[in-house]
Formats: structure tokens, C-alpha cells, sequence
């Protein structure tokens, strides 16, 4: 008898569900690019018009501080993986390059205590400002990225490679230069970036979910450390993507039952 193929049910399983799951997101209500992308920012970001940037009289797909991060994340991705070419780098970088990636996210945490508590309108600091939010998250997206990196390699490649993905501090300030980058583009307001920083926002939140889900899939069918090329990585990274999109459709689906809305919440501006 002839062996089977490995995991043939699951793929075509994962093929069947992207499908669908895209057909929903396309007949779903909206037309157009901008409002997908919304539907995509309405999942992980409360899109209160107050704490958002608008760009050509248009409402950015994610808030500042979402917008820094997710689009952040995607940034960091792609300074690795292209720029600093730590392709399948499983190692974190040195305890000191963390030690100020920590710093990132705990200014990140910090600004955004302080913004709740200025929302709720308890004792603060400081006045919120949607650039800090914008910077703060910016950072604090480069900093989930540096960890979710390597952490993807070490689980996804078969033959990974033993180095840190982000090694002298130079790297790093590479890395922060790009954010410095995104952070001024979004502050011009330009009207030309609206579908870019639009298809960047929900392409950061499909990047960042994805790459968590396909860790999610191969840990639970123990297909950890199977890829040797990007076409067996295809399968993972499909089936993470497919969780994602129903994970998105689900919030959706079930945040406008409970608001009616797919801009901020009732009541809070």
C-alpha cells in the first residue's frame, strides 16, 4: 500500500476556508479598499476619531497608536528580513539591544495609561497628542517585531539559522530609522498617502496575526521545523492567515452587535 501523503485533509481543509473566508470579506457591506481596511483596523483598534489621524478628510484605518504599531511591526519585518538580511535568524538580540526594546514598549504602555486616564478624566501627566501616541506605538511595533521574528524562524525552518536577528546597535538604529521615517510621513497628512498608509495599516494587522496564528497551526499539528523553502512555508503561513481572517470576522461580527458602529464606541470620544 502506498503511503499517504502528509497532512492532505488539513490543506485542502485550509484552501477551502481561505476561500470562503475571503468571499465573505468580499460581499461583506462597503466597497472599495479604504473600507476593507477598516474592517480589518475594527478588529484590534477602538478607532476613536479623537485618538486617530485623517488624511484627506478621511479616517485612517487604525488609530495613532495602532497605526504606529502595526504598521511599525510591518516595518520591522521588513528591516530584517530585507535590509539587515537576517533571513531565518532564530536568536534575540543581545540583552542590551532588549533592554531598549523593553524601553520601547514600556513607553508605549506608559503613554497609553496616561491617555486612559486622561479619557477617563483622572489624575495624568500630560496632556495625550496623537504624534506621541503615533511614535510610542511605532516603537513599541519594532519591538514586537524583533521578538516575533526570530521566535517564527526558530519554529517555521527546518534549518534555521543559529545567529540574533538585529546583532550591533547600529542595526538597531537602522531599524529605529525607518519608524522615524513612517512617524513623518504620517504627520504630513499628505493626501496622496491615504491608500498607502491604509493598505499598510491592514496589511500590518494580517502580518502580525498571521505570523502568530502559522505558529499556533504548526505547534498544534507538531509540524514545527518541517520547511526547508518558502513553498512548504506557504502552507502555514496559509493556514495562520486563514485563522486571522475569521478571527477578524468574528470581532467584527460581534463588536458592531454590541456598538453599531464601526468607528469608536458610544459615548467615548
Amino acid at each position: 500500500m502506498n503511503a499517504r501523503a502528509p497532512f492532505p485533509f488539513p490543506r485542502l481543509t485550509i484552501v477551502i476556508s481561505l476561500a470562503a473566508v475571503v468571499a465573505f470579506i468580499v460581499l461583506t457591506p462597503g466597497s472599495g479598499i479604504l473600507d476593507k481596511a477598516d474592517m480589518v483596523g475594527y478588529a484590534v483598534c477602538h478607532r476613536m476619531a479623537s485618538h486617530s489621524f485623517f488624511i484627506g478628510g478621511r479616517q485612517l484605518p487604525l488609530c495613532a497608536r495602532c497605526t504606529g504599531t502595526f504598521i511599525g511591526g510591518l516595518l520591522g519585518f521588513f528591516g530584517q528580513e530585507v535590509v539587515l538580511k537576517r533571513r531565518r535568524a532564530a536568536n534575540f538580540p543581545p540583552r542590551s539591544i532588549i533592554a531598549v526594546l523593553a524601553g520601547f514598549t514600556f513607553s508605549w504602555a506608559g503613554d497609553g495609561l496616561n491617555s486612559y486616564l486622561a479619557l477617563a478624566g483622572g489624575p495624568h501627566l500630560y496632556e495625550p497628542q496623537n504624534w506621541l501616541r503615533l511614535t510610542t506605538g511605532a516603537l513599541n511595533g519594532l519591538t514586537m517585531s524583533a521578538i516575533l521574528y526570530p521566535t517564527l524562524n526558530f519554529t517555521l525552518w527546518r534549518e534555521y539559522r543559529d545567529e540574533s536577528n538585529i546583532r550591533r546597535w547600529r542595526e538597531l538604529a537602522v531599524l529605529v530609522l525607518l519608524e522615524v521615517g513612517l512617524i513623518g510621513l504620517v504627520l504630513t497628512r499628505w493626501p496622496v498617502l491615504l491608500y498607502p498608509l491604509a493598505i499598510l495599516s491592514a496589511l500590518g494587522v494580517l502580518t502580525m496575526l498571521t505570523g502568530a496564528n502559522s505558529m499556533l497551526v504548526m505547534i498544534l499539528l507538531r509540524r514545527e521545523n518541517q520547511a526547508t523553502n518558502w513553498r512548504e512555508a506557504g502552507l502555514p503561513f496559509l493556514a495562520g492567515l486563514t485563522v486571522s481572517l475569521l478571527q477578524i470576522g468574528l470581532i467584527d461580527f460581534m463588536r458592531y452587535q454590541l456598538t453599531g458602529t464601526l468607528s469608536g464606541f458610544p459615548g467615548l470620544r
